[in-house]
């Protein structure tokens, strides 16, 4: 049997650097944070855009696992490279095999704590479920957007991305930094409960599944030329009906939701998003039933069955 690795990244995008002041931290003091004997491996995801005060040198690091990153090392490319060099040696036919991934980022929306699932794969949503009933965290489901693919997270078995926000971009904050603690010693908890076999999966699992996301108002030469409501800044989670304001213009000019269906905005005026032609993302509130299909596939992964 093989013995039970988990990979956690901190850093993936240089400028934030609540995660890796705690791993900078938990080098010096091995014993704050208790890992329950559960082997890790404490690795800053982008050292060259750390280096810079950047998010990324020449691509977006969380966008670059993909198929074609892994065939050679491409020097005109560092994150493709240092995502090459991450699976090479962390992954499931690394150097040091990790079954789990967690990912460790901030935010600049008002995004509280939350714990981001790609796709539907099992053993993540066994995961989620576990941090969710622990800690109350919501869960973004993101799926079926195909602008935004290459995740980090999906190179491993299973794995979690977890965002908190607010905070600027290479700002230090308390809370943020104990709030990252905390999310890390609850996750190592749960791993150590399910390889132990003393633990209590929920019945439920409350979902906001990722619909869209919507890019800010532009003229006609591309420029942005609105800016998100007042009423709608800040309001991560809360519900979106028609005619609720969106957007709004230096002339008074108002931009509302015109849709019938009620979402959920998440990400609102993320900074990191503008390059990205994204102003906010919705998506639809779901109340899932657990399947013991989930806690299997994480059992047996933890288990390497």
């Amino acid at each position: 049997m093989k013995q039970l690795q988990v990979l956690l990244v901190a850093g993936t995008h240089g400028n934030e650097i609540n995660g890796i002041w705690l791993f900078d931290e938990w080098k010096k003091s091995s014993f704050l944070i208790n890992t329950h004997g559960i082997k890790t491996f404490k690795v800053i995801g982008n050292p060259e855009a750390k280096k810079a005060g950047k998010r990324y040198i020449h691509h977006d690091l969380n966008r670059s696992f993909k198929d074609e990153s892994f065939i050679k090392i491409n020097p005109l490319n560092c994150e493709r490279t240092r995502a090459s060099e991450l699976v090479n040696l962390y992954g499931e036919a690394g150097e040091n095999p990790c079954q789990i991934a967690l990912d460790f980022h901030t935010t600049t929306s008002s995004m509280g704590s939350c714990i981001v699932v790609y796709g539907r794969r099992d053993a993540d949503l066994a995961l989620a479920s576990l941090i969710q009933n622990q800690l109350g965290l919501p869960v973004y489901l993101h799926e079926s957007d195909q602008k935004q693919t290459g995740f980090l997270v999906e190179s491993w078995p299973c794995g979690l991305v977890v965002e908190i926000g607010p905070i600027g971009q290479g700002l230090l904050n308390s809370r943020i930094i104990l709030q990252t603690k905390l999310i890390l010693e609850t996750l190592m908890e749960q791993i150590h409960e399910v390889k132990n076999l003393n633990l209590f999966f929920p019945n439920k699992l409350i979902i906001h599944r990722h619909i869209k996301s919507i890019d800010f108002p532009r003229d006609e030469e591309g420029n942005i030329d609105g800016y998100v409501h007042p009423l709608r800044q800040s309001k991560d989670w809360q519900e979106l009906k028609k005619n609720d304001e969106l957007f709004c213009k230096l002339n008074g000019d108002i931009i509302r939701f015109e849709e019938n269906e009620t979402y959920i905005p998440v990400f609102i005026n993320e900074a990191a998003y503008v390059e990205k032609n994204i102003a906010m993302s919705f998506t639809k509130r779901e109340l899932w039933n657990f399947k013991k299909e989930w806690k299997q596939s994480l059992i047996d992964l933890i288990h390497q069955k």
